[in-house]
């Protein structure tokens, strides 16, 4: 984990989870409408690009079990809500996508480099803490990666009686 990440997951995400970015659609999003959920939020650096591409139609292909387990797929990069609605559209992408145009949620992350995103991805738990990151991802294969932690995650979760 990076260091700020880890500083993060030791803190909390504090204002981040109140850091209105508007979706695809300009609807405003914050991460704190998605208390009581875990959440995949994971960052790419431009859409329509062939890695970005795989990686979202991965997390597309994946999304009814991400939503099986009670857990929100929310996309983030620096590209325009305009972008991101046709990025979406093309792809029939069923997540939000945040548009961070000026960088500050990634920047806050730690995964701003030369004005756009680099690929991450975070995973926070019901109450908004992260709990794991992963970084220089490769598009491929990612999204089932994510899937399975967040199986074990949830196992983890109902051993210990939660």
């Amino acid at each position: 984990m990076p260091q700020r990440a880890e500083e993060i997951r030791n803190a909390g995400l504090g204002d981040l989870l109140t850091l209105e970015l508007p979706d695809q659609q300009g609807q405003p999003r914050r991460l704190a409408d998605y208390r009581g959920s875990n959440v995949v939020l994971y960052f790419y650096p431009r859409d329509n690009t062939p890695g970005c591409t795989v990686e979202g139609k991965e997390f597309r292909e994946l999304h009814d079990q991400f939503i099986a387990h009670d857990c929100a797929v929310i996309g983030v990069s620096t590209d325009s809500i305009e972008s991101h609605r046709e990025f979406a559209e093309k792809h029939g992408l069923p997540f939000p996508l945040l548009a961070d145009t000026n960088g500050e949620l990634a920047k806050s992350l730690g995964v701003l480099e030369r004005g756009r995103a680099q690929r991450a991805t975070f995973v926070l738990d019901r109450d908004g803490r992260l709990v794991r990151s992963f970084l220089e991802v490769t598009p491929r294969g990612h999204a089932q990666r994510v899937l399975n932690f967040v199986r074990t995650l949830l196992e983890s979760h109902r051993m210990l009686g939660g």
